[in-house]
């Protein structure tokens, strides 16, 4: 089982073209046996030659655990189209890879079940390569494109991002609680509505009497 560093190749699958994953990371610690100090040594070595070649024992468990294929941009494309034609279906270019593996590896059948990692509105450039015009996007998506962009510059530096990150934290918190607040006071107000306009019906009740 070999990992090495290699230089990227973009696709039309961006957030596939990575070389070193961190979710990939929390695999092989519980590969090593939850055991850190195994972690340590083959990361440390990964990052000091590029390269982690898992064997043996632990090479077969890893095996036991996954299967694998692969899928180009000219198969990707395919899947997309073909779903959507088939089964009025939008796939992104992460999904159809992986929907791609599954018929590949003849796995494909009623119990089998594939997750979808994104929304394909998140991708239009490349799924309107397989498919045109794409379907039309919920306005809860098509909004984005009109919202203001916010954004924040921070250094390069552990203290101040995170101190940045509990400054936003504790802002988002007050608004919050005031906005609790003032659900908290309206209420109030239409009880206080509903309790008077009950004492005039009472008292004009009492009137007539």
């Amino acid at each position: 089982g070999e990992y090495h560093r290699e230089n990227i190749q973009k696709t039309i699958s961006p957030s596939m073209d990575i070389c070193v994953s961190s979710n990939f990371e929390r695999y092989l610690f519980h590969l090593s046996g939850d055991d850190s100090s195994t972690l340590a040594s083959w990361m440390s070595a990964f990052e000091s030659t590029g390269k982690l070649l898992i064997t043996g024992k632990k090479l077969n468990e890893a095996r036991a655990d996954f299967k694998s294929a692969k899928a180009d941009t000219a198969e990707t494309l395919e899947t997309i189209k073909k779903y959507h034609a088939n089964e009025d279906y939008m796939l992104c270019p992460h999904s159809a890879v992986g929907v791609s593996a599954v018929h590949q590896l003849n796995m494909a059948n009623s119990a089998t079940v594939c997750l979808a990692t994104a929304h394909f509105a998140k991708f239009g450039d490349a799924c309107s390569k397989a498919v045109t015009p794409l379907p039309e996007i919920p306005k809860e998506l098509s909004r984005l494109w009109s919202m203001e962009t916010r954004k924040s510059h921070c250094p390069n530096d552990v203290k101040v991002v995170q101190k940045f990150m509990e400054r936003k934290i504790e802002e988002r918190m007050e608004k919050h609680e005031k906005q609790i607040e003032k659900k908290n006071f309206v209420k109030h107000l239409v009880l206080v509505s509903i309790a008077l306009g009950a004492m005039t019906v009472i008292v004009s009740a009492s009137k007539r009497r």
